[in-house]
């Protein structure tokens, strides 16, 4: 077992506030709606969706074949400073690819009034080895490609979440 980090970016002409507000505080309603090709539902397991201690679990369309669901408990929730952190419980690359994973996202300002997506997963590989470029890379885009859509349906409807 190795433990690993990977590091990603995503710049939005999105403001913190309403990306905040539409992936984290209320993905999950808004997540099934605009990826329902490949998230058909996400079940709030335990707490109230958006706080600490929240569990969810994201059941998958066929469109994911490694796997049918992801639930996970969000560790951390600061709102003023646009930071959540989770811990993956069971499903997705879970005990296929890692022993265990958390990730880390932290929204920032930039000058032009939009946001950057800093995103940080850490990681416990099953082997004795760091996970493949091909690996990491496919475990960071499917955690962004939830932003990016977030951030392209608050693009297409500039009053949603202000």
């Amino acid at each position: 077992m190795v433990s690993g980090t990977i590091v990603g970016e995503f710049p939005s002409a999105v403001s913190v506030d309403r990306l905040w507000k539409a992936t984290f505080c209320d993905g999950h309603n808004l997540l099934p709606k605009i990826l329902s090709v490949i998230i058909s539902s996400i079940d709030i397991l335990e707490g109230d969706g958006a706080g600490v201690g929240t569990v969810k679990k994201f059941n998958f369309t066929d469109a994911i074949k490694d796997c049918s669901y992801l639930k996970d408990r969000v560790e951390v929730m600061d709102h003023e400073n646009h930071t959540v952190k989770y811990s993956i419980l069971e499903g997705g690359a879970l005990g296929v690819k890692v022993k265990s994973y958390s990730v880390e996202v932290c929204l920032a300002s930039t000058s032009e009034g939009g946001s950057l997506a800093k995103m940080k997963i850490e990681y416990e590989s099953m082997g004795e080895s760091l996970l493949s470029e091909e690996d990491a890379t496919e475990l960071q885009q499917g955690i962004f490609a939830m932003v990016k859509a977030v951030d392209a349906h608050l693009v297409e409807n500039p009053t949603a979440y202000a």
